[in-house]
């Protein structure tokens, strides 16, 4: 049984398998092998990646919409700023201003605030993911493409968790041998009576790795499976990668990812979402006019994937950033030690 107390779950009798200095040494291990497998398989070079864009450029992740960016006014620059949310829309303009060709693609370190938050012990105010994007053709914009992706990256997975069963065997195995495929419809269609976040539970548990595609637009049932930003990923061609976490007894989202919008598909989902007047935007502008290369990309959680192949009960095992005093205190409590 798991104790859940405002929103913090605590496992019965928690006990970290790795100890904190210990704990610190294989988070070095497993984001170096997992970056290094990442490039390999999808063939990405590693560029750097900026804190912050302009307000009026387009460029932030405006995420499921209502989150708000943290901002402020530079000194010497006078325009308004924003720490990025994700990166999902500067990746696509670097590929063009950095000359890369179909096949080819850039992955970078992100840094995020995401002050909007809800914590809990998956969610923090700091985000820290690699994200990933690589330039295709027009013709592979399709599911095919996506669903072989999504194989790499679970190939990616797959690896790094031999890699962690090597060094600490007493942390044992737990992912399964493929992972499974399903669209946001046919889930809703096979848990028609469950809430989204219910039908991924009960997915995910029973397949222990799934991947959830078609996110964004109404389902038959005149509902949305989530909320996406309409003017990244093309909805019919994305989906969320989640992992069974039988610790909390929930799934661990640990990708968002998809085929990006083109000029047809943003024009659709512009209007679907009531924000037409982003088309006026730079980047939008530069889509639109078929100036930027087709693409496909994703995100993918750093401190998620520790924490999953190292057995831990709260994000903040695995990265160091600042929480509510009262968390901090049941945390201590519960032989939960935040960094």
């Amino acid at each position: 049984m798991k104790k859940t107390t405002g929103y913090l779950t605590i496992p019965k009798s928690y006990q970290p398998i790795l100890d904190i200095r210990e704990t610190e040494i294989a988070i070095k291990q497993i984001k170096d092998h997992f970056e290094q497998e990442l490039a390999k398989v999808l063939k990405l070079t590693r560029v750097s990646a900026p804190l912050f864009v302009y307000s009026e450029s387009g460029l932030n992740d405006n995420l499921s919409g209502v989150e708000h960016p943290v901002s402020f006014t530079a000194k010497d620059i006078g325009n308004s700023v924003e720490i990025v949310h994700s990166l999902a829309k500067w990746k696509r303009l670097a590929l063009h201003r950095y000359g890369f060709n179909i096949g080819e693609g850039l992955y970078t370190d992100m840094d995020a605030i995401r002050k909007d938050e809800d914590l809990d012990n998956l969610h923090s105010i700091y985000v820290d993911q690699w994200d990933w994007e690589k330039v295709i053709s027009k013709q592979q914009r399709n599911k095919e493409t996506l669903k072989h992706t999504v194989k790499k990256i679970y190939d990616v997975f797959k690896s790094t968790e031999n890699l962690v069963y090597k060094l600490y065997p007493q942390i044992g195995k737990a992912l399964p041998a493929d992972i499974f495929f399903i669209t946001s419809q046919q889930l809703e269609e096979r848990f028609p009576n469950l809430s989204p976040k219910e039908r991924e539970h009960e997915i995910a548990k029973l397949k222990g790795a799934v991947f959830i595609s078609e996110i964004g637009d109404k389902l038959k049932s005149g509902k949305k499976h989530d909320n996406r930003s309409p003017d990244y990923d093309d909805w019919n061609l994305n989906g969320d990668i989640l992992l069974w976490y039988p610790l909390l007894n929930k799934p661990l989202e640990l990708s968002s990812m998809g085929i990006r919008v083109d000029e047809n598909s943003l024009e659709i989902q512009l209007e679907k979402a009531n924000q037409e007047d982003l088309k006026q935007l730079h980047f939008h502008s530069m889509l639109l006019n078929k100036e930027l290369p087709y693409t496909i990309g994703g995100g993918l959680g750093q401190s998620r994937i520790c924490m999953y192949f190292l057995k831990k009960a709260h994000i903040g095992e695995v990265q160091a950033t600042i929480w509510p005093q009262s968390i901090v205190n049941k945390c201590r409590q519960s032989n939960i030690f935040l960094l």
